[in-house]
């Protein structure tokens, strides 16, 4: 038996339990993993409230850990036992001691990355790699627009569109998180809880517009975002902390032939050769010290009802992680 988070019914950071499960040895192209630390992210929040459905209930939430490989299923070659391995995404239950994985969705980790660190940017990372990289292709010259500009997936997004060559716009809700984006290479900072974000974003760019916008609080801040984009520019709509962004007409991007996306990771690592390249460019700009990868909350395993609680409740910038 290990211990692990588990979900009973939908609600509440309360509805975290903390108890025993079985999870079995590892069948042919798997690996049984022991988790050293495990990223949270707001997909985990979106899972335990039901925003997005959970194949069944109960379950273990979490899409993104660092352990070591405890043993190796039949059949398999270039895994072996002690290796340190990184994932993200599918299959969900990273909240656990010890977790069952298919060997294929696992990246190694080079040695000179902490397994703290890799754990709460694995997930968060490689989505910062397929939106800048992949959604769209941010080059020198072009504007782009980050929400929720001192969060997990922001301050990586500033950081790399900064070393890609682009002039960041940054949003933020306070003046703490105005300086953390500063730091990450945000040019030009809006609080938007001070300023009206189009109206700065008209100013800074001289009423032309922003290349991409990319957006993970969704209702709030959609139709502004909308009305910050230059002519046939890029609305990358992926995720909704503030709630689902209202249905939009088809006309309202028709107005500057604007493009909408709204992607997932799952889709741009659908390969083990998109995998491979997204961790390895990520881990690989680590390293070299182009992304700076702030964990400022570390909790215990058993207590991560607190750290949801200190999630939505906006008290958390940077990453932040689970540890068994």
């Amino acid at each position: 038996m290990v211990k692990a988070i588990r979900v009973h019914q939908l609600g509440g950071p309360q509805v975290l339990k903390w108890e025993d499960v079985e999870i079995g040895e590892p069948k042919e192209g798997e690996i049984r993993v022991k988790n050293k630390a495990i990223g949270i992210n707001f997909i985990d929040v979106y899972f335990r409230k039901g925003v997005y459905k959970a194949p069944s209930l109960p379950f273990t939430p979490g899409m993104e850990a660092v352990g070591v490989v405890t043993a190796v299923g039949a059949g398999l070659t270039g895994r072996q036992v002690g290796d340190l391995v990184a994932y993200a995404g599918q299959p969900m239950g990273s909240y656990a001691e010890e977790q069952i994985l298919p060997a294929n969705k696992v990246v190694p980790v080079p040695p000179s990355i902490d397994p703290v660190i890799a754990a709460s940017v694995i997930l968060k990372g490689m989505t910062a790699q397929f939106l800048l990289r992949r959604c769209f292709k941010v080059e020198p010259g072009h504007t782009i627009l980050v929400h929720a500009a001192a969060g997990g997936v922001g301050s990586l997004l500033c950081q790399w569109g900064n070393a890609l060559g682009a002039t960041v716009i940054g949003t933020v809700s306070n003046k703490e998180k105005a300086a953390q984006a500063k730091e990450d290479g945000c040019h030009h900072i809006i609080i938007y809880t001070e300023d009206d974000f189009v109206t700065r974003v008209n100013e800074i760019t001289s009423g032309n517009g922003v290349d991409v916008v990319y957006d993970s609080v969704g209702k709030d801040t959609f139709e502004g975002s909308l009305a910050s984009l230059k002519l046939r520019g890029y609305m990358v709509s992926f995720g909704q902390s503030s709630g689902s962004p209202d249905p939009v007409p088809l006309s309202a991007i028709a107005t500057k032939s604007l493009f909408l996306t709204r992607p997932t990771l799952m889709q741009y690592v659908v390969t083990r050769d998109e995998l491979l390249e997204a961790a390895g460019e990520l881990f690989a700009n680590v390293a070299s010290g182009v992304l700076k990868v702030r964990v400022n909350h570390t909790y215990p395993l058993s207590e991560a009802a607190k750290a949801h609680e200190d999630l939505e409740g906006r008290k958390t910038s940077g990453s932040a992680v689970l540890i068994p």
